[in-house]
């Protein structure tokens, strides 16, 4: 059976972010498990103005429906600001609609409680994308997971959530696209 594509889409645009650490740990334990071809999907890396904004550069719109078309899955790494997630991962959302149809996201949250009001938050979007998330969620601390606020140090129980959560959504991927 051809492997599963697991896209790990990196939430924020911030200058100074912190996703692109925790992106590249879940890529890190997510690979040693070979169950699936795991990518990072930087929403940096597309241009994605706002929607509907008149005389945006729409340029990266095409590359990012095509990115998220392909793949089976996701894992959000979402961080909190003001009690929700960044606008530039609303916004890329809102771009696409059956390029997340009937997919299984997994969500690992950061932030001063864990990230969990914006995972929270997500949760209501991806289900009205028909998108089902997975139970299990890694919530990273600001203080216990990141040292001096800026360099991931994850504690050892978060590798373990991480591998709950993937052992969730492995299987809900794999059953979804039989309806795609």
């Amino acid at each position: 059976m051809e492997k599963l594509n697991i896209g790990i889409i990196l939430g924020s645009t911030r200058e100074g972010r912190l996703s692109p650490q925790v992106g590249n740990w879940v890529q890190e334990l997510a690979d040693q498990r070979g169950d699936a071809n795991y990518t990072v999907i930087d929403l940096a890396d597309y241009k994605l103005p706002l929607l509907g904004e008149n005389g945006g550069d729409t340029s990266g719109a095409a590359a990012w429906a095509e990115a998220i078309a392909k793949q089976d899955g996701f894992v959000f790494v979402v961080q909190e600001y003001n009690h929700s997630i960044t606008a530039s991962l609303k916004n890329a959302l809102d771009y696409l609609r059956v390029e997340w149809n009937n997919k299984a996201a997994g969500i690992v949250s950061y932030g001063s409680v864990g990230g969990a009001r914006a995972a929270e938050h997500l949760r209501g979007i991806l289900g009205e994308l028909l998108v089902a998330d997975v139970r299990v969620h890694p919530a990273l601390s600001l203080f216990t997971d990141f040292e001096n606020g800026a360099d991931f140090k994850p504690a050892a129980v978060q590798a373990d959530s991480v591998n709950q959560m993937l052992d969730q959504l492995i299987p809900w991927s794999t059953a979804l696209k039989t309806i795609r």
